[in-house]
């Protein structure tokens, strides 16, 4: 720094430079602090910084170990719960879809081509 940051009115303006040029983790940190001692500043900011790379790496492992088991995070790769089928969620399986209005297979009631019963609820 310059010899005009040596002075102690210029502290404060020493903090805040330094403040500005924090990545903006640390800087939404640190800046509700409003620390305007620099050696604490600089402490505090480090230890931010060490904190947010040790939790960075805490999740990296993490999700390492979990995908180690093949395939558990691709949802799509596994066979369908209603028929065993691939390629489509359970919602748009055709296999033992029941009317609702006629009670015959392979069509839902809203596609039946057959009069609407009346009744409900």
């Amino acid at each position: 720094f310059a010899p005009h940051y040596n002075t102690v009115e210029a502290e404060h303006d020493k903090c805040v430079k330094f403040e500005s040029g924090l990545r903006p983790e640390i800087k939404h940190l640190i800046g509700f602090s409003e620390i305007r001692d620099f050696p604490t500043l600089v402490n505090k900011s480090r230890i931010c910084d060490e904190d947010g790379r040790a939790r960075a790496n805490h999740y990296k492992m993490a999700n390492e170990k979990k995908g180690k088991d093949g395939n558990r995070w691709k949802p799509y790769d596994n066979k369908g719960k209603k028929c065993g089928g691939f390629g489509h969620k359970s919602f748009e399986c055709k296999k033992n879809v029941v009317c609702f209005n006629c009670n015959e297979e392979g069509h839902k009631s809203p596609e039946c081509k057959k009069p609407k019963k009346n009744g409900g609820k």
